[in-house]
């Protein structure tokens, strides 16, 4: 079968050839339809995130997909379910957190990531997996199930930021989403649900295509380089909600300045190692007197699967086509990994699904 990796050597994404996978017991063989590519593809690729699974050279790549079973294996699936599959597993076997449901709560070292951490991903014509790690999706979803993973991660993020004020009364009314990459224009329409009014904040300047996606939400633009993210309550308002998503690292501490009182952020971004100066009596202060709250997240749970297909559902399909802007033949792979002004998200075709 054909399946797109990158070498632990290697600097980019390359097609190779490897054999179709055996379901072992529990597990269903899955024909992949498309998956999605992300930032954290690009990293691994560069080197700079994951690792090859144990004794291999390679990783086949992708953690963003959506496929039809193709044999149950006497798992409770049928044979044309659509699926999207979860990304964490066991190392070595169970462990306290996988035995309560709770993978994306795992330390580093009690887990791997499919398509990022000693596992292969989905990134191949065929994949296998355990049933309980696959997500059934409705039939109107086939085209963009590989947008549910990302969802996830939006909604467990706004799911444990929303729990840390549950100890009160709290009616949040306005948020910001730092970053429009993908993701942030993701969250802007989860949030759609819950907030009067939406900020998206990016550095690019007009015309682009992730200004446009963001204003027919019904949401206002920021420019970075105008208006810096301390700088928002001065300049729009102060926010009871912040959902960072660049990895810029800065941005986590400017984000304290950019909260109303009682408000809460959440972290999602991956920076390296960055040293700066900040006023930390400052932040620690704004943190204390006024009851913010800072929320780290990573990874998504099951249940946080389920509803972003419940999310995904709900949402305009001319703004997800919007968002989508380039699905590729997996003979094209290439193209799906370019990432310029003109891109928002894109995805490797690898089949199209089937009636039965």
């Amino acid at each position: 079968m054909k399946a797109i990796a990158v070498y632990e050597d290697g600097d980019e994404p390359v097609l190779m050839e490897k054999p179709r996978p055996e379901p072992s017991g529990g597990e269903a063989l899955i024909r992949t339809l498309r998956v999605g590519v992300d930032g954290t593809d690009h990293e691994v690729i560069a080197g700079e995130h994951g690792g090859t699974p144990e004794g291999e050279d390679h990783i086949v790549l992708g953690h963003e997909a959506i496929g039809v079973v193709e044999d149950p294996n006497d798992t409770p699936f049928e044979v044309g379910d659509l699926v999207v599959p979860t990304v964490r597993r066991p190392p070595n076997g169970a462990n306290e957190y996988f035995a309560r449901g709770e993978p994306d709560m795992a330390p580093s070292g009690r887990y791997h990531e499919r398509g990022i951490e000693g596992d292969h991903g989905f990134m191949s014509e065929y994949f296998t997996s355990p049933a309980e790690y696959l997500v059934p999706v409705p039939r109107e979803l086939v085209e963009l199930g590989f947008l549910v993973e990302p969802a996830s991660i939006a909604e467990k993020a706004i799911e444990h930021t929303v729990a840390s004020r549950s100890a009160f009364h709290w009616e949040p009314e306005s948020a910001v989403v730092l970053g429009n990459g993908s993701l942030g224009l993701l969250t802007l329409a989860i949030l759609g649900d819950t907030f009067d009014r939406r900020y998206c904040l990016g550095r690019r300047d007009r015309p682009d295509p992730t200004i446009d996606v963001i204003e027919s939400l019904g949401a206002t633009y920021i420019n970075s380089n105008e208006t810096p993210v301390s700088g928002i309550p001065a300049a729009y308002e102060a926010v009871d909600f912040v959902f960072e998503a660049t990895g810029h690292a800065p941005h986590a501490f400017e984000c304290i300045e950019a909260l109303a009182p009682n408000g809460a952020a959440a972290l999602l971004g991956v920076p390296g190692d960055w040293t700066f100066e900040i006023d930390g009596g400052k932040l620690h202060r704004e943190l204390v007197l006024h009851n913010k709250a800072l929320v780290g997240s990573v990874n998504s749970g099951y249940d946080h699967f389920e509803a972003a297909v419940e999310s995904l559902s709900r949402l305009p399909r001319g703004y997800l086509d919007d968002l989508v802007t380039g699905v590729y033949p997996v003979e094209e792979f290439e193209a799906a990994f370019v990432d310029d002004d003109t891109t928002i998200k894109t995805a490797v075709e690898f089949g199209r699904y089937e009636e039965r």
